[in-house]
């Protein structure tokens, strides 16, 4: 029976050590897929969200906001196009005499 105590873990060789030139909070992009809708004003907003990937965090929020104003904007706007034309009433209206 062996009863040598167990040397302590040893250290990982074939990790990476640590560059004092790497920011792991630094801006890295996302390379989120973004399709196109075929909205021009849609697909500006949701290009603006590739200006995210330039910004260090505290940045994000801006361009978020932006972005979901400008989604938003898109969407009151097709609430404010006129529609087809209303039907005619079936109760005339004319002249009492």
């Amino acid at each position: 029976m062996d009863d040598a105590v167990p040397e302590a873990a040893a250290v990982r060789e074939d990790t990476e050590p640590a560059r004092p030139d790497h920011d792991p909070a630094a801006p890295a992009p996302l390379n989120a897929p973004r399709t196109p809708t075929g909205v021009a004003d849609v697909d500006a907003s949701l290009d603006r969200l590739g200006d995210a990937d330039h910004l260090a965090t505290d940045g994000h929020i801006e361009v978020y906001e932006d972005v979901h104003r400008g989604l938003r904007d898109a969407l009151t706007a097709l609430d404010a196009r006129p529609g087809p034309p209303a039907p005619p009433s079936q109760h005339q209206h004319g002249p009492r005499s």
